[in-house]
């Protein structure tokens, strides 16, 4: 019975998540009786080096920094005005306003990597412009929730950094390995709405000309400045001095905060309210994201503590699954867990059981770290706890139904299923840069 105390605290721990309370109580509460069973009182000691330890990790130091620049751009109106002026650019084409929603999810997913703030952002301010222009609330849906998830993968991405360190792989070199990979995701999702143009042209309009010439007349120049090169110019801040290996992810983490203000007061917005608003949200995302590490900590160090990565680890050799076949059953368990759990639970629960296992049979953590985000992009995604089309349906019109939303996003998580299997195949993709 005590050998298979492991597998028992790992279901039941899944299991009362399941059904309600909160991830990072359970995760610590029960780890921390069963911790107290097997090992006595000298847990609490081993406990309290364990936490000392996360406590101490610098590139965790990232998490709030970053949060804290998206939070900072959204409430400033920077990302706003981004969109706006994308819409307006591409306007003219037909699908222009689908494809500007694209290419302006992909820069707040470089510039934020919170999926929260960029899907509201976005919903709040196109899905009523696409609606009035004459698009489908399916594909404005489906453009918007998949849009706005980039963040999960397009570096500097929150996922990114929760990975690396569970993995125990430099945050950098997972920032680097997830460029090509966040980009070809980009660049499908615009095929695809190429293609949809083209088959039904009448429900992807093009804005009228007169509104296209108002825009050029009021000061194109002027505008791309301040709402396109500017937040621009701050990404290249941030990726280019981790790429170039000036600056640690923490440290660009650093350079994004200070430039999101300095932004922000450059646009006439970084006033006192604001930044106690900012300050407000980043510390409840934060202490959040902590205090279920905390409790994850408490769970690693019970699991490990009992063996039970050894346990699992001899349950694969005896299933005679091998490497391919083990990192095929987790990619699994990790799409169909995003059904029902957040990102940050599955981060903390699943990938510290069978990261040590990849380990001992030599498996890349890099390939792995990005199959992971681009998995966990999709949970993001897929009824019924999607939390995008949560977040897009309390921001939605009332004539938007939840079964638009479940329709639209259909064709954008098999485009991330066919991507995520080229990447399995190709697995040198991760690796080019």
């Amino acid at each position: 019975m005590m050998e298979y105390l492991p597998v028992i605290l790992f279901a039941s721990i899944f299991l009362l998540i399941l059904l309600g309370y909160p991830v990072a109580f359970t995760l610590g509460g029960l780890s921390i009786l069963v911790g107290i069973f097997v090992f006595d009182v000298d847990f609490f000691y081993l406990l309290s080096l364990r936490v000392y330890g996360t406590m101490q990790n610098f590139v965790l130091l990232a998490v709030p920094l970053f949060v804290f620049m998206g939070i900072m751009l959204e409430k400033s109106g920077i990302a706003e005005r981004l969109l706006e002026t994308m819409a307006l650019l591409f306007g003219r084409f037909r699908g222009g306003l689908a494809i500007s929603v694209v290419v302006v999810g992909a820069m707040l997913a470089a510039s934020t990597g919170i999926v929260g703030a960029t899907v509201v952002t976005m919903g709040l301010i196109s899905l009523p412009t696409m609606l009035k222009r004459g698009y489908g609330p399916r594909l404005s849906t489906g453009v918007i929730a998949a849009s706005g998830t980039l963040g999960q993968i397009i570096p500097p991405s929150v996922v990114l950094v929760l990975l690396g360190s569970v993995l125990n792989v430099s945050v950098g070199d997972l920032f680097i390995a997830a460029v090509i990979p966040g980009v070809g995701l980009v660049i499908c999702y615009l095929i695809y709405i190429v293609i949809y143009s083209f088959i039904f042209p009448s429900r992807v309009p093009a804005m009228p000309k007169e509104e296209i010439k108002r825009f050029r007349e009021q000061g194109l120049t002027k505008e791309v400045l301040t709402s396109f090169i500017f937040p621009f110019l701050l990404i290249l801040a941030v990726l280019g001095s981790i790429f170039a290996g000036i600056a640690s992810p923490t440290e660009a983490a650093g350079v994004g905060a200070f430039g999101s203000m300095i932004l922000a007061a450059v646009d006439g917005k970084f006033k006192l309210p604001v930044l106690k608003e900012v300050m407000k949200e980043t510390t409840m995302l934060t202490s959040m994201v902590f205090m279920i590490l905390v409790g994850a900590t408490a769970f690693s160090l019970v699991f490990r503590g009992m063996e039970g990565d050894k346990l699992f680890l001899n349950i694969i050799e005896d299933a005679q699954l091998g490497a391919t076949g083990f990192l095929l059953l987790v990619m699994l368990l990790v799409f169909i867990a995003g059904f029902f759990i957040d990102f940050i639970e599955i981060v903390f629960i699943i990938v510290p059981v069978v990261a040590p296992i990849m380990v001992a049979m030599g498996i890349d953590l890099i390939w792995v770290g990005i199959l992971l985000a681009i998995n966990l992009q999709t949970s993001f995604l897929t009824p019924p706890f999607g939390f995008a089309l949560f977040y897009l349906k309390g921001v939605a019109p009332p004539e938007v139904k939840t079964s638009h939303i479940y329709q639209g996003i259909i064709p954008f998580v098999l485009i991330q299923l066919a991507f995520m299997i080229l990447l399995f195949v190709f697995p040198e993709l991760t690796s080019l840069l």
